[in-house]
């Protein structure tokens, strides 16, 4: 095949490419970006404001949270408002746990953890608290407000043991509830009680402690009453209902009452309770923990008093459980805290008490005491003390009235301090 030849020193015609180039600056990006993050924050907040503002929360929460610095309690917000030892929360969207502190806001969905010294008190706009007891695991299942005003608040057991308390509600159609295995008990307004659950097993039970309340299982439905108990004995059972033992009331010492003796190991440490109807014996015990898995300390008596000695300085948990004809025991008494302190030289210790913060019927009290003190409020613990002995507490709701409130304080010295301060509940 002939190809034509071409002249010498031709060369073969090139097609040319353009290319246009446009400067964008790092500027323009971030405008373009800001727009676009914009344009989907909104769609998003006209489909779901809520949600969008419990992000930004949150967001503002984990960049900007001061932890020795707890943010004050807002209306219609669930909050923890006493911590002690190792309290965990897994929040609805998250995958992670994190630690429990006194900035942290729960909402529906939330997951709260405690470890074996674990304890926290949660509470909700409506006054409800629930007390989460050591190795229990719980979930926030309902916080709302109707138009009339009614509060719907609701806690479910996944394992463990809770406590919850009820005020005198501003609405009559309020509720409060607990889920645990597969029931559900509806508190009546003013009531307590103590409830357990075994998931392992699918069982549990409520023992009402004041007040009342309705129990409901599939069709059953069940009517409480203070000192009756329903059982859960897993699914296809029936509630079991029955009496149970009351525990007795303890009087002396008093709750984180500091006993100061000269040599505590040879002072005689003097328990009082009252009685309890067809008991006829009680059993003293005092321990280092809570849980009492060590017992410095333990009597049988058939009088509401009792005598220990042997005792070394230090601090020390104590309750009396009630015993029946059938040798059938009640519930271990709340457990009461006191420290048995070797007295020392001096006395005399820092406390210094801000004006109270009014929240509903709830009281904030802060101030500042010496590091490492114990202070006692009403009878309850301070768990948040920093540091510096800037301190913060949160009582329990309060009735309507004139209230005293009695902080007592104690430091490492054997010194010892109280403050009562005056408050007006509308």
């Amino acid at each position: 095949m002939h190809h034509p030849e071409q002249p010498a020193g031709q060369r073969p015609k090139i097609n040319r490419v353009e290319v246009y180039w446009t400067t964008v600056t790092y500027r323009a990006i971030f405008i373009y970006v800001v727009l676009a993050i914009a344009i989907a924050v909104a769609v998003v907040y006209l489909m779901d404001p809520a949600w969008v503002s419990n992000t930004v929360d949150r967001f503002d929460r984990m960049v900007g949270a001061d932890l020795n610095t707890p943010a004050p309690v807002s209306a219609g917000e669930v909050r923890f408002v006493n911590l002690d030892g190792t309290v965990k929360v897994k929040q609805l969207n998250s995958v992670t746990w994190m630690v429990a502190d006194l900035n942290t806001t729960l909402d529906k969905g939330d997951l709260i953890q405690t470890g074996p010294d674990g304890l926290a008190r949660l509470s909700f706009p409506d006054g409800t608290t629930y007390t989460v007891k050591a190795d229990t695991l719980v979930r926030v299942e309902e916080n709302s407000v109707a138009n009339d005003k009614s509060t719907n608040v609701a806690v479910h057991i996944n394992s463990g043991t809770v406590d919850l308390a009820t005020p005198q509600w501003d609405s009559p159609h309020s509720r409060a509830e607990i889920s645990f295995a597969d029931a559900r008990a509806s508190m009546k307004q003013n009531s307590r009680a103590d409830v357990r659950s075994d998931a392992a097993k699918n069982e549990g039970d409520i023992t009402i402690v004041a007040g009342s309340a309705d129990v409901r299982k599939g069709d059953q439905d069940v009517e409480l009453n203070k000192w009756e108990r329903a059982t859960i004995s897993g699914s296809g059972s029936e509630i079991v209902k029955s009496n149970v033992l009351a525990p007795p009331d303890l009087l002396k010492p008093l709750n984180l009452e500091p006993l100061i003796e000269p040599d505590p190991k040879q002072a005689t440490i003097h328990f009082e309770w009252k009685p309890v109807p067809d008991a006829v014996e009680y059993v003293l015990k005092v321990g280092s923990t809570s849980s009492f898995n060590k017992v410095a300390a333990e009597k049988h008596v058939n009088t509401t008093d009792a005598d220990v000695t042997g005792l070394d300085a230090g601090d020390y948990y104590w309750a009396v459980i009630a015993v029946g004809p059938n040798k059938k025991e009640s519930d271990p008494s709340d457990s009461r805290k006191f420290t048995l302190v070797s007295q020392g030289k001096s006395q005399e210790m820092l406390l210094q008490v801000d004006p109270p913060v009014l929240h509903g019927d709830l009281v904030e009290i802060t101030g500042r005491t010496e590091p490492n003190a114990a202070l006692i409020v009403n009878g309850q613990p301070v768990a948040d003390i920093s540091a510096d002995g800037r301190f913060r507490y949160f009582t329990e709701p309060l009735a309507k009235g004139s209230q005293t409130i009695v902080i007592t304080g104690q430091n490492r010295r054997g010194g010892t301090a109280i403050q009562r301060v005056q408050i007006v509940i509308p």
